[in-house]
């Protein structure tokens, strides 16, 4: 095989072709993959431990989640027992939220345990009022109350935005995010991390929130999609290089021919015309001459 076959593959086209299709096989392997398998990892455990709870007895707080420790994912949505005393007047609404597919708001309540910690309870969604607004809900019963809980991890709001009050809240404070951290900064309270999921029939709860459903989602199938992909990209590399390394190839043909220079508007209108000449002449040398 001639050297000027192999020209080709260090053109600075097909070497920007090769990077690209090695960067795209990179993170298709390495980074889109893996993202979408730890995913799925994150869903079964999930699934395991809502599953758990179902059958599982709650247990008092301390018991399950030390003071000042944060949930995690061997804690999360285990079912505890909380006594104490709500604290209405730091309540605070959390907007933008969904449930089964429709907007809702969510409340979280302060809640002074007997031993002193103070957690923060979402006691369950609204759906939005006229205009979007929030709209009238029960306060929480006065006095020592017991509740079953399912353990939460804070969400986080990219933002870090603090809760607001304004005319479009009617003086109610909002937050991005159901975070015990946003509400602590709200209210001056010293709330332990992580928030409590009130189940139905609590004593405070309005509409309780549903359990997510427990199936595996998509994630595996993405992870497997994005393997492919990369495979296919390199694949079709292997191929081309293949292809045009044979006799035939387009690009090791020209590899070691000059470039073409690229005509003129006033060329390409010269050779149309002289074209056009020599097919006017050509039809009247065919014609038959005239007869006395």
């Amino acid at each position: 095989m001639r050297l000027n076959t192999f020209k080709f593959l260090f053109r600075p086209s097909w070497l920007a072709l090769v990077g690209g299709v090695l960067v795209f096989a990179f993170a298709c392997f390495y980074l889109l993959s893996p993202w979408q398998f730890s995913r799925n990892t994150q869903r079964e455990a999930q699934n395991d431990a809502i599953q758990a709870s179902l059958t599982a007895d709650p247990k008092p707080l301390d018991e399950v989640l030390p003071p000042g420790v944060a949930p995690d994912t061997k804690t999360e949505w285990s079912r505890v027992t909380i006594t104490g005393t709500y604290l209405p007047g730091q309540e605070v609404v959390a907007r933008l939220r969904t449930v089964q597919g429709e907007p809702a708001f969510e409340v979280l309540t302060p809640l002074r345990t007997t031993g002193g910690p103070i957690v923060l309870v979402d006691r369950g969604y609204l759906s939005p009022g006229d205009h979007g607004v929030v709209p009238p809900y029960a306060a929480p019963p006065a006095g020592t109350v017991q509740v079953e809980a399912r353990i939460r991890a804070d969400e986080t709001d990219p933002k870090n935005r603090d809760a607001f009050a304004d005319a479009s809240t009617g003086g109610r404070l909002q937050s991005y995010a159901v975070d015990s951290r946003v509400v602590a900064r709200s209210s001056g309270l010293a709330i332990r991390p992580g928030y409590f999921q009130l189940d139905e029939n609590q004593p405070g709860v309005l509409n309780a929130l549903p359990l997510p459903q427990l199936d595996s989602g998509p994630f595996f199938s993405y992870a497997l999609q994005w393997i492919a992909f990369g495979v296919m990209a390199l694949g079709g590399l292997v191929y081309f290089t293949v292809r045009e390394l044979k006799p035939g190839g387009v690009l090791a043909e020209r590899a070691g021919q000059p470039k073409r220079r690229r005509k003129s508007v006033a060329e390409m209108l010269a050779e149309e015309e002289e074209t056009a000449t020599e097919t006017d002449a050509e039809n009247r040398a065919e014609q038959p001459a005239p007869r006395n």
